[in-house]
């Protein structure tokens, strides 16, 4: 598909939501990629998600605007102008599609592509909302009922894509990775037993695990597997009322748990996450942006569910055990459904390099 020019197509995907919507749409960028290796492939993002697909081999550029809640250092204002800025430059690229990676129909995400004014521009519409302007249209209709990853992946029908899915694809640092392990302990850099990412924070409450559940899975699992431990958490006070964070429960745990190899991995910045994740053999945390980088990074997850629909947002692509108890509470989860669970998914993780292995070998 040329578009009626001898020049590359040029795509620009929009995705302005929150870090696990990101990284579910990074399927897109392969599947275009292997579809049109010599496509320009951009990515529009704001700011605050745009570290989880930094270094994305299948991207030419991203793209990243802040949004007004999350200046920091500058004014509003600054922030928009500097978007207007980017807006102008998008603009004058050119794009021959804009594709908007939103779930439903997309008013904002519409309103910064007519702003670059592509040929075409790509998108979902709904019975009750749809524009004239998304010339080549998508009826979302039972849209929500896929995994995220799926609903999004249908946005490329109209540039002739369809098929398999691609995993998700985070590209830790690796310089950074090899800084974190060299800090770790000797008893947590070395040992036979897994290396296990504790992720302890979550935005939502009804996602948020009990210190003492972690601090019984940790020891069971150190028992039965001889497991070692990376904690990871948001950083911050919990009583900040505009940036709370688990430095106490944090605290708490790593006390709990200093008879055990265990080392926190404090993150002040996504990059010290996704490479503190990439450490780590498998991860058990509650569903949320987290958790999705551990399924971009490969790692078999342990995943615990409050209210958020598990159909929608499982892990992708990856081994995993989710456990979503009726009351949609994840503080309801015993720290024995988890460690059945966890054995479980190491059952799991085993077949699944058996077969990788044997697939190899043929």
């Amino acid at each position: 598909m040329n578009d009626g020019t001898t020049r590359p197509m040029k795509i620009l995907v929009i995705r302005r939501d929150n870090i696990g919507d990101l990284i579910c749409t990074t399927p897109l960028f392969e599947a275009i990629r292997r579809q049109y290796p010599t496509a320009y492939i951009a990515a529009l993002v704001n700011s605050y998600n745009a570290p989880a697909i930094a270094g994305n081999p299948h991207l030419d550029a991203i793209f990243a605007y802040t949004k007004g809640k999350h200046a920091a250092g500058e004014s509003v204002w600054q922030a928009y102008f500097r978007r207007v800025k980017l807006l102008w430059q998008l603009r004058r690229m050119k794009f021959d599609y804009v594709v908007l990676a939103t779930s439903g129909f997309a008013v904002r995400a519409l309103k910064l592509a007519r702003m670059l004014a592509p040929k075409h521009i790509i998108g979902f519409v709904t019975d009750k909302a749809g524009s004239s302007r998304i010339d080549q249209a998508i009826a979302h209709a039972d849209g929500a009922q896929l995994h995220e990853t799926e609903d999004m992946f249908r946005l490329l029908a109209p540039i002739g894509i369809s098929g398999d899915i691609p995993g998700l694809t985070v590209r830790p640092d690796a310089q950074l990775a090899t800084r974190l392990r060299a800090q770790l302990p000797e008893r947590v850099r070395h040992g036979e037993g897994p290396l296990v990412a504790l992720h302890i924070s979550a935005r939502k409450e009804k996602q948020r695990w009990p210190v003492a559940n972690f601090v019984e899975l940790a020891q069971r699992l150190h028992a039965q597997h001889a497991a070692r431990f990376l904690v990871f958490w948001s950083p911050g006070d919990e009583n900040n009322p505009f940036h709370p964070g688990d430095d106490g429960k944090a605290a708490h745990l790593l006390e709990a748990l200093s008879a055990l190899p265990v080392a926190p991995i404090r993150t002040e910045h996504l990059s010290e996450l996704m490479a503190g994740l990439s450490l780590c053999d498998f991860a058990v945390l509650s569903d949320g942006g987290g958790m999705h980088l551990a399924a971009g990074l490969g790692k078999p997850v342990l995943c615990f569910f409050g209210n958020s629909p598990a159909h929608r947002w499982h892990p992708w692509g990856v081994p995993y055990e989710l456990i979503q108890k009726p009351s949609c509470t994840v503080a309801d989860i015993s720290a024995n459904e988890a460690c059945e669970a966890f054995g479980r998914l190491i059952q799991k993780s085993h077949r699944t390099n058996l077969v990788n292995k044997e697939f190899l070998l043929w």
